[in-house]
């Protein structure tokens, strides 16, 4: 019996969105894209909010399983499918490093990268230096630890990359410039090659204006 698609309601230049969007295509699950008209306000309708009441995307439907916030789709995607175990382990270090990145991409990523490319993209009212600032010194950190590993928790991809990919890939579309970051810009390369990768479509603001 086929796997029946998983309904996503999303934007498709939502970061929070592609998380999901990619751990679906690297654990080679079915998709059914359901994309919001969120400039009209589609997320705060009624029936939008009968499924998320944060009026946020991602939301996923698995067949009548219905859950919301991208990290924790995460986690559900991969407890319920990755029969091998490798996007989240079970041994209580390597679970730990994954969720600090995890929190990272709640916190630091969203206050950064993604705060400054809203301003660029989307055209949010947000304190564009401020998210700036914010990013590099989460870049800083993320270059140095990404010089003793592949990937942010070892040597292996995990939900954490999963979850920090797109608003690092895509901060030059908030002004934040990756050039001096180069073991960034190289676990980037390690993720977009991870078989059934799929990348988020870019937009050409801030410094991919030209």
């Amino acid at each position: 019996m086929s796997q029946p698609a998983i309904k996503l309601y999303r934007h498709p230049l939502s970061g929070h969105a592609h998380r999901v969007q990619l751990m679906l295509s690297l654990l080679k699950l079915p998709m059914e894209p359901v994309d919001l008209d969120m400039a009209n306000g589609a997320h705060k309708k009624p029936e939008f909010l009968a499924i998320n009441p944060f009026g946020q995307v991602p939301v996923i439907d698995d067949n009548g399983t219905i859950l919301s916030d991208s990290n924790a789709i995460l986690v559900y995607l991969v407890k319920k499918y990755d029969d091998g175990g490798s996007w989240l382990s079970d041994e209580p270090v390597a679970a730990a490093r994954i969720q600090r990145w995890l929190s990272v991409a709640a916190g630091q990523v969203a206050y950064g990268p993604c705060a400054a490319r809203l301003v660029t993209v989307f055209g949010a009212q947000l304190n564009a230096d401020e998210a700036i600032t914010h990013s590099h010194v989460l870049l800083k950190v993320m270059n140095s630890e990404l010089a003793n590993s592949p990937f942010l928790t070892g040597d292996t991809a995990t939900i954490a990359d999963v979850a920090n990919y797109a608003y690092i890939a895509h901060a030059p579309e908030g002004n934040v410039s990756l050039e001096d970051y180069p073991n960034v810009r190289a676990w980037l390369q390690r993720v977009e090659a991870l078989p059934n990768f799929v990348p988020m479509p870019r937009t050409a603001v801030g410094l991919q204006a030209n």
